[in-house]
């Protein structure tokens, strides 16, 4: 069954925009176009996606107090921020209030599916070049601090996979390892690393080369 969609922008023509473009992937399927905040809540309750991308600059309502009322009411649904902004303080409003994911309008085509694919395994997308941001840092940034014991070369293999999106299940079939096994690995390096989530691993594998 295909992957139902919700686009809600106030912008007619980037509607249509989105809706050509992901009709060229059969497994999506826009089932409804939404322009202001309240025909987002009605729309979501009435044709059930599985996703709403979601602009931030909304009438009747932003997209920051959408998501918010979205989630209140469909707790299991996905929101995909397709925004304009670029600002840390907006990013991180905007995973606050529910959002889970974040893509910039200028992406192409596969980063916005791979978002949508992201977002539905139950992880957080965020932009390349927003998660700088998420985490706080600059491009002056210090690099990483190398871990206290090296990694083995299964916890870089399950490192690299997991910052490339991966679910723990897709890596144990690329290993030909068992799912327990992968999360140990994935257990390991993560504390070998002093890190807690999916956002700084890839920055990480990112300033280490491994992507």
């Amino acid at each position: 069954m295909a992957t139902s969609i919700l686009i809600a922008d106030d912008h007619p023509v980037l509607r249509s925009g989105l809706r050509v473009l992901l009709a060229a992937d059969p497994d999506l399927e826009v089932v409804g176009e939404a322009g202001t905040g309240e025909e987002t809540l009605r729309l979501a309750e009435e044709l059930g996606p599985d996703v709403v991308l979601l602009d931030i600059g909304m009438p009747g309502g932003s997209g920051i107090e959408t998501v918010r009322r979205l989630k209140e009411k469909l707790p299991a649904l996905k929101v995909l921020f397709l925004t304009m902004h670029e600002e840390e303080g907006m990013l991180l409003e905007a995973l606050s209030a529910g959002g889970d994911g974040y893509v910039i309008k200028r992406a192409d085509q596969p980063e916005i599916i791979q978002a949508i694919r992201v977002v539905l395994r139950g992880d957080v997308y965020v932009h390349p070049a927003m998660t700088r941001a998420l985490l706080g840092q600059s491009e002056t940034t210090e690099r990483p601090q190398e871990p206290v014991e090296p990694l083995t070369r299964r916890e870089i293999d399950v490192l690299r996979l997991l910052a490339r999106g991966n679910t723990n299940r897709q890596i144990a079939e690329l290993l030909t390892l068992s799912v327990r096994t992968v999360e140990s690995h994935r257990a390991n390096l993560m504390g070998k690393l002093g890190l807690s989530s999916r956002v700084e691993l890839v920055t990480y594998a990112e300033e280490h080369g491994l992507l």
